[in-house]
């Protein structure tokens, strides 16, 4: 097998996040000169040497990235069958390591498919053998072939990623799309995070936005190269595919995370030095590096001692006296604490660190740590202000010029949300009836004050009840999703508000859906649920509510009465 492996070349593919539009790592692919990997690995299955050879062909990964110099976290590859095998065969990927001088916290192992063969017990204490070491962990070929659900909760991966497979179909198959939603919802409860692999178009690059996806490679991006550009970036592809609502309209809404998003959102990979570094070696990095911001100076188990920021440095190193004052010296006499912050932080948390900082510290990079205190990354406080300034843009286009309340993506985001979860809880659809006549002998203005005052009352009595969202999904329709005791001491204090119009009772209709876990599938059919009961209320007299259930054909009337016969 040795002779075997000496034809065996890398590639290196970028990983972007979609959010900066920078790479945040690379993945090595092994390119045998005859046939593909799997055919390799094939034949050292035969021959009674998948493992060793396994091994070999990271070790060969980790030795061809540092020969082009590849300083990012880099992605290697190892089957689930290796990783449950015999610890003391990963000994030569820890030897390698050494040899290039890169720890295991630079490198992400991802797992790879059959799982199944993998006795599971085996595969789970190999796993957690490599993470105590230091690595980081990724699941591969998730949402296609033999990857138990239940394999991702117990071994709850740094990374997992989405089959090309799912990715392919995401912009016209709503199943996978639903799939890949479910995925995304599942990996942000267990702190994992989604990366899309074969992105090949700009849909499916707008269906991965549109779910959340924020990590992914594919050739749309980035093709796989001996010697990749580290400093690319994708800006002008994600300016192109700048409305992700254009993905076909069967498709639901994204999950997003109500806080808004994380600072690992917009994590750049950090360059890292140890903290015994000198003033030379920092400066060597910045001549070499021209896109690094600074420098992170790390003790022994990777936790940030020091940064060194580029600008202040180079400015104290420069001149007739910098280099030969300082250069044999500690960088940490030229250095600062570390601004940190924990991977769980919110955008607007990281914002509020930098609004307590000293003034001339405001525009630092903050050093992202896990919680052990390590190292993950650096966030530039620009990506952070840019990324939460869209989202207040974006937030503030989905509210109703008229109520200032959500709109129906936001609704339709809490329904898929709670369907997800499991959750028992009911959809309101409330509307003014007769709504036309009332613009029709009162005027639009007075319908609009009308429209205001009902969405004040919705907003005013939502406070009392934690779970209850309202909006405003357009004309006279509103649209509330609460749990199931609180729908009914809510809308009966809506209800009970006398709304008029220039002196004129005006009535309200409220159709109610209760849904119970599993008995809907997404929004679009709460919705199709809902016409028929709002159909039942506008059939009664005065203002009515009615409930009604999936599957069921029996409607409570809970408000209103039956329409006068005319004769």
């Amino acid at each position: 097998m040795p002779a075997l492996l000496d034809d065996v070349r890398f590639a290196f593919q970028p990983l972007f996040n979609l959010h900066t539009g920078g790479v945040v790592a690379v993945e090595a692919l092994a390119r045998p000169h005859d046939g593909t990997v799997q055919d390799l690995l094939r034949m050292a299955f035969r021959a009674g040497y998948l493992a060793n050879t396994d091994v070999a062909l990271a070790c060969r990964a980790v030795r061809d990235a540092a020969d082009h110099g590849l300083g990012l976290p880099l992605h290697v590859n190892l089957l689930a069958l290796t990783v449950a095998d015999k610890p003391e065969l990963m000994a030569p990927l820890y030897g390698a390591l050494r040899e290039v001088g890169r720890t295991p916290a630079d490198v992400v192992v991802e797992v790879g498919t059959p799982y199944s063969r993998a006795p599971r017990r085996l595969l789970v204490r190999g796993v957690e053998r490599l993470r105590e070491d230091g690595f980081r962990i990724g699941l591969d070929g998730v949402g296609e072939g033999d990857s138990p659900l239940s394999l991702l909760t117990e071994v709850r991966p740094d990374v997992i990623k989405l089959d090309r497979e799912v990715v392919v179909a995401l912009p016209t198959d709503p199943a996978r799309f639903a799939l890949a939603q479910a995925l995304q919802h599942l990996c942000e409860h267990i702190g994992s995070l989604v990366v899309a692999e074969g992105v090949e178009t700009e849909a499916q690059l707008a269906a991965l936005r549109r779910l959340g996806v924020r990590l992914a490679q594919g050739n749309l991006l980035a093709g796989p190269q001996r010697r990749p550009k580290v400093d690319a970036t994708i800006a002008a592809v994600l300016s192109e595919v700048s409305d992700p609502e254009s993905v076909t309209s069967t498709m639901t809404a994204p999950l997003r995370r109500q806080a808004g998003p994380r600072v690992t959102d917009f994590l750049h990979p950090a360059t890292t030095l140890p903290d015994s570094a000198t003033s030379e070696e920092v400066r060597d990095v910045l001549a070499n590096q021209p896109t690094v911001s600074g420098v992170v100076l790390v003790d022994g188990e990777g936790r940030p001692r020091w940064t060194v920021d580029r600008n202040r440095f180079l400015l104290a190193v420069t001149g007739p006296f910098g280099h030969a004052l300082h250069a044999k010296r500690e960088a940490a006499r030229l250095a600062d604490r570390p601004k940190l912050i924990g991977s769980g932080s919110s955008a607007l948390e990281l914002l509020d660190v930098v609004a307590h900082a000293n003034r001339e510290r405001t525009n630092d990079d903050l050093v992202v740590v896990d919680d052990d205190d390590r190292c993950l990354g650096v966030v530039r406080v620009a990506d952070v202000v840019r990324g939460v300034a869209e989202m207040k843009v974006e937030q503030a286009a989905a509210l109703s010029p008229l109520t200032r309340l959500p709109g129906s993506d936001s609704i339709a985001r809490e329904v898929d949300r709670r369907i997800l979860g499991g959750e028992l809880f009911a959809v309101g659809w409330l509307d003014v009836d007769a709504f036309k006549r009332v613009n029709d002998s009162a005027g639009f203005a007075a319908g609009d004050d009308l429209i205001r005052a009902i969405g004040r009352a919705l907003t005013e009595g939502a406070p009392s009840f934690p779970g209850v969202q309202v909006g405003h999904v357009g004309g006279d329709d509103f649209l509330v999703v609460a749990g199931l005791d609180e729908v009914v001491p809510f809308a009966a204090g809506v209800l009970d508000v006398p709304f008029e119009v220039e002196g004129r009772g005006v009535t309200l209709s409220l159709a109610t859906l209760i849904c119970a876990a599993g008995s809907v599938g997404s929004y679009r059919e709460v919705s199709r649920l809902l016409a028929p009961l709002k159909e039942h209320a506008k059939s009664l007299r005065g203002t009515s509510w009615v409930l009604g259930r999936p599957g069921s054909d029996h409607v409570d009337v809970l408000r209103g009465g039956p329409h006068l016969a005319v004769g």
